[in-house]
């Protein structure tokens, strides 16, 4: 950028998200190698999926330079970079050919900055891919971010035994980020992953004392949910809607029924309904929905293995009829 004034960059990412919050990391280093020296200043927008929400706010697109990272596409002129792999990232078709159409203009004039591809198991993954193989970034600093970020985001953990346990640091920051990780965390949280390494930030402090009360919670979670959880054929339900929960925790039903296919969970915070689905990484049975499909016909979206939808929080009975549905649908 050559601008006469140190540009303004603001990065919208998955808020409250591992891979969100490493696609961040790996944007800005992105970013300061493609354009050393001109002062930029980066603010970090956490985005959220909920009842009416389709995308981005525009009222965040502020800065010289505007991104999105593992999130829905926006329409907006102002947007400058995007990065996604959800399947569902273009919600109407308007929005596709936007992309499409701005995506094959930039890359007409060897400027491309908006890339989308829903083979790729994380956003921090595809980012990095194209920064190395587009830019020449440099990815040696941020490989075990890379590493642990795309091992999270596609459930390639061993077994579901250790996503759940949570002993590793690495995985016990992804819980704090989940919980915690809104703007002024995010703000604090790039620059320290920028500044040093994954193991280290994962081991300090702060991290081990704000994962304390979220283990023990966490903890009790899945005792939560070994008892309210029910077997409809190779589904695991789970209507836990008379509970306030800010964060359900992953794969606690695949460690639970290990010979389950899909799991519906049904969880209630105070600002909406969420129902969480899946399919067992681990299962021994072959998976035959398309579980992003599912959801986007009500609002949500995901991945062909993981999705979810959202309602406000006081359609708790018709929250609760769309879960049996969905578990009636994928148990066929």
């Amino acid at each position: 950028m050559s601008s006469g004034h140190a540009p303004k960059v603001v990065v919208a990412t998955h808020g409250h998200c591992f891979d969100g919050l490493s696609s961040a990391v790996l944007f800005t280093r992105l970013y300061e190698s493609l354009f050393p020296g001109d002062g930029a200043t980066f603010t970090y927008h956490g985005a959220g999926y909920g009842p009416a929400q389709s995308g981005v706010d525009p009222k965040v697109f502020v800065g010289d330079v505007n991104a999105i990272l593992d999130f829905r596409f926006s329409s907006v002129k102002e947007l400058t970079w995007y990065f996604d792999h959800h399947v569902s990232a273009f919600v109407t078709p308007e929005d596709r050919a936007f992309y499409e159409r701005a995506a094959a203009e930039s890359e007409a004039h060897g400027q491309r900055r908006m890339f989308h591809d829903g083979t790729y198991s994380s956003a921090t993954k595809l980012i990095a891919d194209v920064g190395r193989d587009r830019f020449g970034l440099d990815l040696t600093a941020t490989a075990e971010l890379v590493r642990w970020a795309d091992m999270i985001d596609s459930a390639a953990f061993p077994n579901a035994k250790m996503a759940v346990a949570r002993a590793e640091p690495e995985l016990q920051l992804m819980t704090v980020v989940e919980h915690l990780g809104d703007d002024a965390f995010l703000g604090k949280m790039v620059p320290r992953l920028l500044e040093r390494s994954l193991y280290e930030v994962a081991r300090s402090d702060d991290v081990v004392e704000a994962y304390e009360p979220l283990g023990r919670a966490h903890g009790a979670f899945v005792e939560l949910v070994a008892r309210r959880a029910r077997v409809v054929a190779s589904v695991v339900v789970v209507d836990l809607s008379d509970q306030l929960i800010d964060v359900a925790g992953k794969f606690v039903t695949y460690a639970l029924y290990p010979e389950s296919a899909y799991s519906v969970l049904l969880s209630r915070s105070k600002t909406k309904c969420k129902i969480s689905v899946g399919y067992n990484p681990w299962s021994p049975l072959p998976r035959r929905h398309n579980i992003a499909a599912i959801c986007e016909r009500y609002g949500g979206g995901g991945h062909p293995v993981v999705g979810a939808i959202s309602l406000p929080a006081d359609r708790v009975e018709e929250a609760k009829a769309l879960a049996r549905s969905i578990a009636e649908e994928l148990a066929t």
